[in-house]
């Protein structure tokens, strides 16, 4: 037991990190989907059953361009002031400017999943649009943000965390008997 307690103290910071960052995409999709759905199928709930025309219907990858950027703005306040609130600010213009290239590129992968869904598969239908961009698209570009956005635009200022967390975990199955946890000694 003590080898899982010491191994997740060891990721404990990007446990957290991965649930702040997955609750904060969650708002985002909330604010993607009925936008992409009313543009598409006049019906920002839709997804089954029947729907319409939207005033984009015939051009749904520019929905989703006009979508995700409305999430952006809102997905960029939930990670800057929650997700990655205890790593360096350098400057609001960078970080803004960083994070949108960033979107864009997982903007990028989640319209080329529509567009290859819409035009080589020939799907129009919500639910291959939906699952398309939203389901593998989003996926595929949600691993690329965490990843881009924790290596380039929230740098760390200091290594406390991890600090601590050396500090709490042994090097060593051996520095484990070392710990004062009142647990029996290991016979060696």
């Amino acid at each position: 037991m003590k080898i899982f307690t010491t191994l997740y103290r060891q990721v404990e910071h990007l446990v957290h990190e991965v649930a702040k960052f997955g609750l904060v995409g969650l708002l985002g999709m909330v604010v993607d989907l009925p936008i992409y759905n009313w543009l598409v199928f006049d019906n920002p709930l839709v997804v089954f059953g029947d729907h319409g025309e939207g005033m984009l219907h015939d051009r749904p990858v520019t929905a989703k361009f006009i979508s995700v950027t409305v999430a952006t703005v809102a997905t960029y306040l939930g990670n800057r002031h929650w997700t990655w609130r205890h790593r360096e600010r350098t400057g609001l213009h960078r970080e803004y400017v960083l994070f949108f290239v960033l979107n864009g590129i997982g903007l990028l992968i989640s319209a080329g999943c529509l567009g290859f869904s819409r035009y080589v598969l020939d799907l129009h239908t919500a639910l291959a649009d939906n699952i398309s961009a939203n389901v593998i698209g989003l996926g595929l570009g949600t691993l690329f943000r965490f990843w881009s956005y924790r290596k380039w635009v929230f740098r760390q200022e200091l290594d406390l965390d991890e600090a601590e967390h050396q500090a709490k975990a042994p090097d060593s199955p051996a520095g484990l008997d070392q710990e004062n946890t009142g647990d029996l000694p290991v016979v060696r």
